[in-house]
């Protein structure tokens, strides 16, 4: 069983999607909460970002968020948080997000969130993040994504190997699950880097 105390929630900010996605986020936010596992994530005041943190902390859990200056000035920043810590630019938002992190869970998102996560697996694969890696697949979002990883590995872009970075669940308490027994990575991935 890993040890773990903060988990990673990339998830997306739009106000206009399915409550489905909603509701997962908010049941994973609840789950992480009552299990006194802090949130982090980007400190974001609408969409998916707002449910998962508000759910935490309606649970007695503590959220940990991380913006750049430029979004707070734009106002889009979750005044409630249990800490807010303001960054310069969206890559020390990413590394600080995964620093201080003992897992990841991607929910649905746009191209932010794709990018953060798509950051991390490759992350993973340089043998520079060795936590586990779950994506929250609610609705089949992530199916095509995930065919296309497939192919990566098919087409020998990516080692077979590199398949088990990441992992899947179906719902957010088989997340919860996965990120306790997923084995860590050791750093000496890093000679499969290479094809």
């Amino acid at each position: 069983m890993n040890k773990i105390n903060s988990v990673c929630v990339y998830s997306a900010s739009s106000t206009k999607i399915d409550p489905v996605y909603v509701d997962a986020a908010r049941e994973l936010g609840t789950l992480l909460g009552q299990k006194q596992i802090r949130l982090i994530n980007g400190a974001g005041n609408m969409g998916l970002m707002s449910a998962v943190a508000d759910a935490a902390l309606e649970a007695g859990g503590e959220v940990t968020g991380v913006i750049p200056h430029f979004m707070i000035e734009q106002g889009w920043h979750h005044t409630g948080l249990t800490k807010l810590v303001e960054v310069e630019s969206m890559h020390e938002r990413k590394k600080m997000m995964a620093d201080l992190s003992d897992a990841i869970i991607a929910l649905p998102g746009g191209c932010g969130t794709l990018e953060e996560l798509l950051e991390v697996i490759t992350w993973k694969q340089l043998g520079l993040y060795l936590n586990p890696i779950v994506i929250l697949n609610t609705k089949g979002y992530y199916n095509p994504l995930l065919d296309m990883l497939r192919r990566a590995v098919d087409e020998n872009f990516m080692r077979e190997q590199h398949g088990a970075i990441w992992h899947v669940a179906q719902t957010p308490q088989e997340a919860i699950d996965l990120i306790h027994t997923i084995p860590l990575w050791d750093a000496s991935i890093r000679k499969f880097a290479a094809i």
